[in-house]
């Protein structure tokens, strides 16, 4: 049995819904960095969207829950949800090392869209020296010139992995629910059953 120290996975955001791609990307980043697990982290507070109403922070915990049940290694975490106030990643990061322990390696799985946002993080080189920050490729999001967009110093904090990009976005999966297209094969099964049972992403859908 190895005596490494645990090493966890954090995918986070709003996940409205969770998607292939989401899952894709965390078992790519779990067998790359031998993670023993990966947690999905649904936001409560999302400090950096825009007006957009997203679903009730219920709902996307269910769908996290859902979605990654067939994966052992795969949890969903209602640490965010759970906590008042904006859901920082900074926070996160410094309750989960509460939680497992300092010597607990954290690897923060982050999309290439957000880290070319950098700027609009809440203390941005404080999730740096938390984690070890891995950026996986978004569609329409290029790395290749990363230190140039967020300079030197915090790009080299940066790993990046190369996979396959699935053109998946929750965005277009809301606007075909609301506009009455299939999501099947973009979103596992339970999770598009539990879309329709709750009639989530139309028009009807109060939040």
């Amino acid at each position: 049995m190895s005596d490494r120290p645990l090493r966890i996975g954090i995918l986070g955001g709003t996940l409205d819904p969770v998607h292939h791609g989401h899952l894709f990307a965390a078992e790519e980043v779990r067998a790359t960095y031998e993670l023993d697990r990966v947690l999905f982290i649904p936001c409560g507070q999302a400090p950096h969207k825009d007006d957009r109403e997203i679903a009730p922070a219920e709902h996307r915990y269910v769908m996290c829950a859902l979605a990654t049940a067939p994966n052992p290694r795969f949890h969903a975490s209602r640490l965010e949800i759970d906590r008042p106030g904006p859901s920082y990643t900074v926070d996160t990061l410094r309750q989960l090392r509460q939680v497992y322990g300092s010597d607990t390696e954290l690897v923060f799985i982050i999309g290439a869209d957000a880290v070319l946002d950098i700027d609009t993080w809440h203390m941005p080189d404080a999730v740096l020296r938390e984690a070890r920050c891995v950026a996986v490729p978004r569609p329409g999001s290029e790395l290749h010139d990363l230190p140039s967009v967020i300079g030197e110093e915090r790009a080299s904090r940066v790993e990046m992995l190369e996979l396959p990009e699935l053109d998946i976005s929750a965005t277009d999966i809301r606007r075909r629910v609301g506009e009455g297209r299939p999501i099947r094969y973009l979103t596992p099964d339970a999770v598009v059953a539990y879309i329709e049972r709750e009639g989530l992403y139309t028009e009807a859908d109060e939040p």
